[in-house]
């Protein structure tokens, strides 16, 4: 009597042996750490520093209070949690520092806005001969162009450009922010809350319609060579401290 080989029973639940295995929250908070105190050695010592001073204000308060216990069981999450967001902070300016200099970065750091706000990936306007580039972001405060290069060069590339918008939308308020490290401009940093701190002008409705207005109109420009905002992307595991 022939038997015919058995099928095999299906294991629901368990992924393919060639599927790749995220990263745990422990394993991304040390990937966070490790590039961090790379950027910054002394990392360890301030976060270690923060988290003693909540102890050291705990033991204070417990004994103002005569509550030693338990002000210590409150300090020390509460130290953990303080040295995380040091961590955090920390961490946004390595994952910047990795990133300033290079073609595309203030595109690559305008990646950090939330929702809200419609941004375009590749530059609205390019010198090719300087690779001087204007960034274009809009959002409730109007029309965000945000230069990248030296202010004097990249200053007149952006008047360029705000004068066609404002042939094209008279009625939107352009704004510009100049992105870099030199008098008067803005650190990459500091780019995202430089713009989410200009006061609104439009609805959200009225963003939108602007968004479209603007992507039917507006050709897209050949991207010269070394400029790839795409490539450089700043960590985001790092920019939110996990």
């Amino acid at each position: 009597m022939s038997t015919s080989p058995q099928p095999k029973k299906r294991r629901f639940g368990r992924k393919p042996a060639g599927a790749q295995k995220k990263p745990g929250r422990f394993a991304q908070m040390k990937q966070v750490f490790s590039m961090t105190r790379r950027h910054d050695p002394m990392v360890v010592w301030v976060m270690l520093a923060v988290f003693l001073g909540v102890i050291a204000v705990s033991l204070v308060v417990g004994l103002l209070i005569n509550n030693i216990i338990t002000m210590v069981i409150i300090g020390v999450p509460l130290g953990v949690l303080a040295a995380l967001v040091v961590l955090s902070r920390k961490a946004e300016r390595a994952a910047f520092g990795q990133i300033e200099g290079q073609p595309g970065a203030a595109g690559a750091a305008l990646s950090t806005l939330k929702r809200g706000w419609i941004v375009e990936e590749q530059p609205v306007a390019v010198d090719p001969r300087t690779k001087d580039t204007v960034f274009r972001v809009v959002g409730r405060p109007g029309i965000i162009l945000i230069t990248e290069g030296p202010s004097h060069r990249a200053r007149r590339l952006a008047d360029t450009e705000r004068k066609r918008l404002t042939r094209l939308l008279p009625n939107v308020a352009v704004h510009v922010i100049e992105s870099g490290r030199d008098e008067g401009q803005v650190p990459l940093p500091k780019l995202s809350r430089s713009i989410t701190k200009l006061k609104p002008q439009l609805t959200r409705q009225e963003v939108g319609a602007v968004g479209k207005r603007l992507s039917s109109l507006a050709p897209r420009l050949p991207i010269p060579k070394g400029i790839d905002p795409t490539r450089a992307r700043p960590d985001r595991r790092a920019l939110r401290g996990r």
